[in-house]
């Protein structure tokens, strides 16, 4: 490797250091898909405000990423950055399970 491709991938790595990448993977406009999208947007303005990426994947207009991601069953929520990745399933209405799965704690009310 020389030290131009070196500086990239440092560039890159501390570009992305303390940074979240988030794909929500959803079936069409079910209520179920939908209330998903509303709970992760409120979760990552709360908590991960500026240093968050989410993506919202629609199965039913790229279908090829279920079976590229192993997605079986919707919404799930693939938390790629920082590691370990995790994969949560369901609309994520419960609060305190996906930010532990996020490794956040929430903040003092």
């Amino acid at each position: 490797m020389d030290d131009s491709t070196e500086g990239l991938e440092g560039m890159l790595a501390k570009s992305l250091e303390g940074k979240y990448v988030l794909r929500l993977y959803i079936s069409g406009k079910t209520p179920r898909s939908e209330h998903a999208v509303v709970n992760i947007k409120k979760l990552c303005e709360t908590y991960l405000k500026g240093r968050h990426e989410l993506t919202v994947v629609d199965l039913y207009q790229v279908p090829e990423e279920a079976t590229d991601q192993q997605i079986i069953v919707t919404p799930t929520l693939i938390k790629s950055l920082p590691p370990p990745l995790r994969r949560l399933i369901g609309d994520l209405s419960n609060r305190n399970r996906v930010l532990l799965a996020l490794d956040l704690e929430p903040e003092e009310q």
